[in-house]
């Protein structure tokens, strides 16, 4: 059984949650990502994936 400290850094590796649609600016409506980012995700290392799911994309939300 993970411990809590395991279970709370177990994020999910996406930040897709199925409506997949770019909008104006090229960015997906869905999750925030630029097209560009989508092509690289599974490329990119758990940390820069991380790096854009905590602090890139929730930028990107704020209009």
């Amino acid at each position: 059984m993970p411990n809590e400290s395991t279970a709370a850094t177990a994020l999910p590796l996406t930040p897709c949650i199925g409506i997949c649609r770019l909008d104006p600016r090229g960015y997906c409506i869905g999750c925030q990502r630029s097209g560009d980012e989508i092509a690289r995700w599974r490329s990119m290392s758990d940390a820069e994936r991380l790096h854009y799911m905590r602090d890139v994309l929730p930028a990107r939300s704020i209009p």
